[in-house]
């Protein structure tokens, strides 16, 4: 095949992908071998690839990757969430923008549009994740509304809810008025925000007394049903057991006495509305008090709110303050910083609602996911500072609110049939549903049953997914759950760690009785230059696709990678794929010189060899570091030490010590070596940079599928001469030592030179074939004493010299380095004054003190070589 002259990611990607696919390289079927395993965090259906998704999935395509090359049997899982309020919410945009009501609808007739959608719109996610090369098993992709996933969710409901984990409660729930659903506690952001703290006077019945309450919800008094003091707050003591009149509403109200009142906070008086806050309907029960809820489901006032009825909360807010004033019962208004609490994802803020809700029962389950994290070390999280983040929040677990007032997802298998409070039956299907009603009442017809409306939590669904993807939980012994679980490695942002990998955790010990997954890696974010989380607000976030049609794919990946270690965040800039794509067609053009080669049937030179051997050794002792970076998840490192491996020291030594001189041939042993040492860089990189790798792979010979580089084998770390690693490292200095004085002296390489080295430290003499070749000397000697008239440069502690008769214009030098002398020294002085200086020196900051010492110690450093170089000029 002819080679194109420069790599071109955007010719060769979609071949190559077509290729894998065509030859079935990313399927996965239970064998002999060792399974090695990761579920993808299932992306909402309504997705699209942004900078956090190409992250994530890199990473765990370079698992897998590395994982096929290994041997293991590699089984990548794919899918999507059907993601109930976000897909619901766009279903309902949609249909409002044709003219239609989502409540004109009936259930059956909405989820048709919200199927459409998800069959035009979904899963546009999972197409582009090919794009970035990602090698799913494509044939098991799974969506969590798919009939078995949710059989499996439906079957778990039942379950749990004959064990008596699953119950119904009428609690305070977190309300999003937006979905008009309400959410779990992981589901609510809080977020400071300026607000108001408005005092009212409350008047005392039956005297001329008044209270004056502070409250930050001023439209919320139509729903007060009590005011509290502390019964040890002297200050009230004269208001035990009155009644006090709520302002707009007259409504006459109790006046009770906790020691839940913060004596310090306002005024020490607290105004208690036990439908609008959690702390209120503790209250609320303990004292047994009313409740009145004020709110309708989208956060308008109800009848409660009188004349305000219809109009939105924080409209209402605006227009009681101002009626509070007008009428005398706003004392004054002082600015506030309180937590609000607003909806993961509508942004909506959260209304405190009391309604009648199915809970999951955690602490029972939470036991076994907290010691299999914390005290076995089952599961082991990459950083380990996010146990701490885990132990907090499963030691105050408390308990899930599972159900959601919405229409997309598994609908809640509970059947109403009769008109009591426990008037239900749960189970896993109507028919099954009707057999149990008539065992208690033989009247009941299918007619008769009511399933509840209401749909599970998005999360309830996924937290099975490990299992429920093999088909785990409806055939619990089946061969595929039995082979890949528990699967390996999770990949996954340290946002969803409650949402998804604790609760994971948890129904894979419930109903496994084994972890879910033995690692789990927590990427960090990817942020702008400006340390900003990337968002469409901001309009910070590029182009996913954009930057793989720029760069490559294999750029963008090596790009993200080279910034990201666990667990820390990402400052993304688009040089960073320029970086990768720069590394790309170093490789390339590496590959393309290799080629150009011509070979001849002759004999290899000392230098060829001793090179050889040297990055033999080089690749092993670099592929033992892999091997330990690997194993503590330290991908950017991993990357980095080949990246180092493949830019330096192959192409920037390897290569220039094995480049025959021009026009001239090499010899085949060397060749075949070089070719060799390149395959085993392309297998190292092949987990990084897809594309490229194959694609000079294949280029090197022609390869049947069986011996693609995908489906090759990892390569294997031999011994390593670290005596010959250290050697080389000192010849690379003497190297670098000739090249400077060539550069300073303006000698053109191609003119030989003759160096002679006086030998303090005893060093191995198999490198001079290289040096010789490398720094293009005619002559490499040792000398007993010092040179006069040379230029010197000192190794440790061996000193070089190049004699300069002829090659330099030695006055013309010698009056050079007088003149850097002289800066050099009044440079000095400068300093020496400064650090001089008392009430520098004890004033300035420690570290600026040091920098200045540093400059004058560099200084006398540089006047003693500069001195130096002065007397073998044979002047002083």
């Amino acid at each position: 095949m002819e080679i194109p002259s420069k790599y071109e990611p955007n010719r060769v990607e979609a071949n190559w992908y077509d290729y894998w696919m065509k030859h079935d390289f990313f399927s996965s079927k239970p064998d002999e071998r060792e399974p090695y395993t990761i579920v993808i965090p299932p992306p909402n259906v309504t997705g699209v690839l942004h900078m956090g998704h190409m992250l994530n999935n890199t990473l765990q395509d370079v698992l897998i990757r590395r994982a096929r090359l290994l041997g293991k049997n590699a089984c990548w899982v794919p899918g999507m969430d059907h993601a109930s309020i976000a897909t619901e919410a766009k279903v309902v945009a949609k249909l409002k923008e044709e003219g239609i009501n989502k409540a004109n609808l009936s259930r059956e007739e909405f989820l048709k549009h919200a199927w459409d959608w998800t069959n035009e719109y979904g899963g546009v996610i999972l197409q582009q994740l090919k794009k970035l090369g990602c090698s799913c098993d494509w044939d098991r992709t799974k969506f969590t509304m798919d009939d078995d996933m949710s059989a499996s969710v439906i079957k778990v409901f039942v379950d749990l809810y004959n064990k008596g984990l699953i119950y119904r409660g009428y609690r305070m729930v977190n309300w999003d008025p937006e979905a008009k659903t309400t959410l779990s506690d992981e589901e609510v952001i809080y977020e400071e925000r300026q607000g108001n703290l408005y005092y009212l006077v409350y008047a005392i019945e039956g005297s001329d007394e008044k209270v004056i309450i502070a409250t930050t919800r001023p439209e919320t008094i139509l729903g007060d049903t009590a005011i509290c003091i502390n019964p040890n707050d002297e200050r009230y003591h004269h208001l035990k057991g009155k009644k006090a009149i709520v302002p707009i509403c007259n409504r006459v109200i109790p006046i009770i006495e906790d020691e839940y009142v913060d004596i310090e906070f306002g005024t020490g008086c607290l105004k208690v509305t036990p439908a609008h806050d959690e702390n209120d309907k503790n209250l609320g029960d303990k004292h047994n008090l009313d409740v009145v809820d004020i709110f309708n489901e989208d956060a308008t006032l109800n009848s409660f709110g009188m004349h305000y009825e219809g109009k939105d909360r924080f409209v209402v807010r605006k227009e009681i303050s101002k009626e509070l004033e007008e009428k005398g019962f706003l004392v004054k208004t002082e600015q506030h910083l309180n937590k609000v609490g607003t909806s993961e994802r509508t942004k909506a803020v959260i209304e405190p609602r009391l309604s009648d809700q199915w809970f999951l029962k955690m602490e029972e389950l939470a036991k076994p996911a907290l010691d299999g994290v914390l005290k076995t070390n089952d599961i082991k999280f990459y950083p380990k500072k996010f146990e701490n983040t885990y132990r907090h929040w499963m030691e105050g677990i408390r308990d899930w609110n599972i159900s959601r007032q919405l229409w997309w997802g598994q609908q809640i298998p509970a059947y109403y049939y009769g008109d009591g409070q426990d008037d239900f039956v749960v189970a896993e299907s109507r028919e099954e549903a009707l057999k149990m009603a008539k065992s208690k009442n033989p009247k009941i017809q299918e007619s008769d049953l009511r399933q509840d409306p209401d749909v599970l939590d998005t999360w309830f669904s996924s937290w099975l997914w490990p299992m429920s993807v093999f088909g785990g939980i409806l055939e619990p012994d089946n061969e595929e759950i039995n082979y890949y679980y528990p699967t390996n490695d999770l990949v996954t942002a340290p946002d969803i760690i409650f949402f998804w990998v604790a609760r994971m955790i948890m129904s894979g010990y419930h109903y496994k009785g084994k972890r879910p997954f033995e690692n789990v890696y927590f990427t960090g974010l990817v942020r702008d230059k400006q340390r900003r989380k990337m968002s469409k607000q901001l309009g910070n976030s590029p182009d996913a696709l954009k930057l793989i049609e720029d760069f490559g794919a294999d750029g963008v990946r090596v790009g993200l990678l080279l910034s990201s270690s666990a667990g820390n965040d990402i400052m993304f800039d688009e040089a960073l794929c320029q970086q990768g794509a720069n590394f790309a067609n170093k490789i390339w053009n590496a590959f393309r010189l290799i080629k150009g080669w011509e070979v001849a049937d002759i004999e290899q030179p000392e230098a060829s060899k001793i090179g050889i051997a040297w990055y033999t050794s080089k690749l092993n002792q670099t592929l033992a570091e892999i091997e330990d970076h690997f194993s503590k998840y330290r991908i950017s490192d991993a990357l980095m030490a080949i990246y180092k491996l493949v830019w330096d020291d192959f192409c920037s030594w390897l290569l220039e010590i094995v480049k025959p001189a021009y026009q001239q041939p090499i010899d085949q042993t060397t060749f075949d070596a070089v070719i060799h040492l390149f395959e085993e860089n392309l297998k190292l990189l092949h987990p990084f940079m897809p594309f490229l790798t194959e694609e000079v792979w294949q280029h090197i010979a022609e390869r049947t599928p069986e011996n693609a580089l995908m489906v090759s084998n990892w390569p294997e770390v031999g011994s390593t001469d670290t005596a010959l690693i250290a050697d080389f490292e000192f010849a690379t200095e003497v190297i670098s030592g000739v090249r400077t004085i060539r550069k300073e002296k303006n000698i053109p390489q191609k003119d030989a030179l003759e160096l002679f080295m006086l030998n303090a430290e005893k060093i191995s003499d198999q490198m001079d074939a290289i040096i010789m070749k490398l720094a293009n000397l005619s002559k490499f000697e040792t000398v007993d004493s010092s040179l006069e008239g040379a230029l010197t440069f000192r190794v440790k502690s061996n000193e070089y010299f190049i004699p300069m008769s002829g090659a330099i214009d030695v006055e013309a030098e010698i009056e050079k380095i007088n003149e850097e002398l002289k800066y050099t020294r009044g440079f000095l002085q400068s300093v020496q004054k400064k650090l001089g200086n008392e009430r520098f020196v004890n004033n300035a900051p420690e570290q600026v003190v040091a920098i200045e010492r540093k400059k004058a110690a560099d200084a006398e450093a540089k006047i003693e070589t500069l001195e130096k170089s002065l007397a073998s000029l044979g002047n002083s």
